[in-house]
This record gives C-alpha cells, sequence and structure tokens, in this order.
C-alpha cells in the first residue's frame, strides 16, 4: 500500500505562514531604512526674505484688452501700481519707480507672433513714474494711465492695434519678474462723425428733378437713409466726370477715415475712383484720400494713411462703373 501525501489544507496553511514572515521581514527593513534617512536628509535653508518681492497686480490677468472708440472725447483711465508680496507688512517705505518699455512690446510680439505698434507717446500719459509701498502697507497710491483716442493725440494710423507696456523700472525691494510689466493692449473702434448739422455747400452737378421728389439731390448723401441717393445730373444736359460735392461740417475736425453707401441698385454709375480733399477755408484744398472703391451696395470703410485735419471736405468722384453719370447713397467720415 503506498503512503499518503501531506494533506492540502496543512500544505496552505503552511505556505501563508511562510507568506506573512516574509512580509513582516520586509516590512520591518523597511521602516529600519525609513528611520535612517529621516535622520540623515535635511532641508535647505528657506530665508523669509527670498519671498519678499514687489510686482503690478495687474499684471496676474496679462494681457489687459482696451477697445475705445474714435468718438470718445474724454481721455480713458486705466490704473496702475505696485503690490508688496510675503509675509507680513514691509518695515520701511519702499520706492517704485514706472516706465513705458518699449524692448518689452518686441519681446511681447516675437513670443506671441503679433505685430502691435507701440502706442504713441502723445496719446497716453501716465499720473507719476514714482509711487511708494508706505511702511506697514501692501500697495502704492492707485496711479492713472491715460489714453486718448480723440482728436489731434489720438494715434494717426487707428486701422492698427496697440500695446503699451508699463513696467517696474526698479524698486527698494526685489522684483517679481515675472508681473514685472503690465502690458495694455489698446483697440480703436472708428465712429462716423455725427452729421446732422453738416451743409452741403457746393457740387459739380444734382438731378434735382429726374430722379423724384426723394432723390437725386446731393444733400441726400447726409441723411442717414440708404434707400435715398445723390444723382449727377442727367435730364436736360450729363456732365461728365470730376463730380464732386463739398460740405461745411461745422468746426474743424481731425479726420481719419472715411465710409461710402452705395445706391442701393444694380445701376451702372457707383463711384469707382474717389479722391477727398480737406481745407480750413473752403477755398484752398489739400489732398487727403485716394481709393478704388468696389462695385457694391454695402458699406465700404477706409482708413486715411494719416490723419487730416479741415472744416471743409470735397468727395470728388474722377470714374464710375460703366457710365459717365455717377450717384452715391451715404458719406461718412470719422
Amino acid at each position: 500500500m503506498s503512503k499518503k501525501g501531506p494533506e492540502p489544507t496543512k500544505n496552505i496553511k503552511y505556505i501563508q505562514m511562510r507568506l506573512k514572515i516574509i512580509n513582516a521581514f520586509f516590512l520591518a527593513a523597511l521602516l529600519a531604512l525609513a528611520g535612517c534617512f529621516k535622520d540623515s536628509v535635511s532641508l535647505p535653508p528657506q530665508p523669509l526674505e527670498n519671498y519678499i518681492k514687489v510686482y503690478m497686480p495687474q499684471a496676474v490677468n496679462n494681457p489687459a484688452v482696451y477697445s475705445y472708440s474714435t468718438s470718445d472725447s474724454s481721455a480713458h483711465t486705466i490704473i496702475y501700481g505696485a503690490n508688496y508680496g510675503g509675509a507680513g507688512y514691509p518695515d520701511a517705505d519702499i520706492e517704485v519707480q514706472f516706465a513705458v518699455d518699449a524692448a518689452a512690446a518686441d519681446s511681447f510680439n516675437t513670443a506671441n507672433n503679433t505685430d502691435y505698434a507701440l502706442l504713441p507717446e502723445k496719446s497716453y500719459k501716465l499720473s507719476s513714474l514714482t509711487g511708494y509701498i508706505k511702511k506697514g502697507t501692501l500697495s502704492t497710491d492707485p496711479l492713472q494711465l491715460t489714453v486718448t483716442t480723440f482728436g489731434k493725440n489720438a494715434p494717426d494710423d487707428i486701422s492698427k492695434t496697440y500695446i503699451l507696456p508699463v513696467s517696474i523700472k526698479t524698486a527698494t525691494e526685489k522684483i517679481n519678474e515675472s508681473l514685472r510689466t503690465f502690458f495694455c493692449i489698446i483697440k480703436i473702434e472708428p465712429t462716423f462723425f455725427n452729421r446732422t448739422d453738416w451743409i452741403i455747400t457746393g457740387f459739380s452737378s444734382q438731378e434735382s428733378v429726374g430722379e423724384g421728389e426723394n432723390n437725386g439731390r446731393a444733400i441726400f448723401i447726409l441723411d442717414d437713409n440708404k434707400n435715398t441717393y445723390w444723382h449727377s445730373q442727367w435730364k436736360d444736359g450729363q456732365p461728365g466726370p470730376p463730380h464732386y460735392v463739398t460740405i461745411d461740417m461745422g468746426a474743424t475736425k481731425q479726420v481719419r477715415g472715411c465710409g461710402f453707401i452705395g445706391r442701393q441698385s444694380s445701376n451702372a454709375g457707383k463711384p469707382q475712383d474717389v479722391q477727398i480733399f480737406m481745407s480750413n477755408d473752403g477755398s484752398n484744398w489739400e489732398l487727403a484720400f485716394t481709393q478704388t472703391l468696389q462695385n457694391i451696395n454695402d458699406l465700404q470703410r477706409f482708413f486715411f494713411d494719416k490723419a487730416a485735419e479741415g472744416r471743409y471736405v470735397k468727395l470728388q468722384i474722377n470714374a464710375a462703373y460703366g457710365a459717365t453719370y455717377t450717384h452715391l447713397a451715404e458719406f461718412y467720415l470719422f
């Protein structure tokens, strides 16, 4: 008769017991090793002064984008300043010097693949280049950056998007480099001038009969109704180009662009090649703008290459699409 081997149940219990012994051994070894590391590891010193820095709080949400209108007659205000970061409060006054950093604008454009132009000096003013974080306080008094988008101090080219980096130049405390510069992005939205008081002072011709009572005359390019229009004369005479209308705006204005709405039809005669002249006296004219328009009914808006100043404006149409006569629904300036 063969000899019986160990019972399966006893074998399993034996293996489980051995595993418990092995696990206990490794756990004890790990605890002993951890104890050794606890005794031997030392952290580097952490001086409190390493965490005390001044910064521009406005830079936390860089860049800040501002949209302004050409019709805003007063300057726009943006707040800037510096804060104290770290434990507690400063035990002495901290002097902070601010400056516009043109090099930072270049760096921003390179890093973000943008081509923003630096806002011209005439278009902004910093209320102060110096601020103080007083002993026992956490910030400078609020300082004001003013931006002008109206009149002579507005940027000449409002078709561009501008950038203005305001930076902490120096401080009597360490500066947080990542929050040193506040980037302002300035967008200028053109708004057409109010034409209520504009007066037609002259024209090459107008169709005062053939287009009906509420069409044909030059005044209809200023009536805010795209369904009415000026038409050069065609009844009892048809003078060719150039066709023109002269306007008194009632006051001297800085003009940076213009707009046209064509007659709401498919008729030949929409303006093709146009020029705009400006004058201070209505007699001596200077060319401000030259453009080829599209042959469409929709609003077409254009920026001048540079701002032009004057009280009087002359719109001249040198050629029209498919005709020697011309017509126009609305004419704007901004």
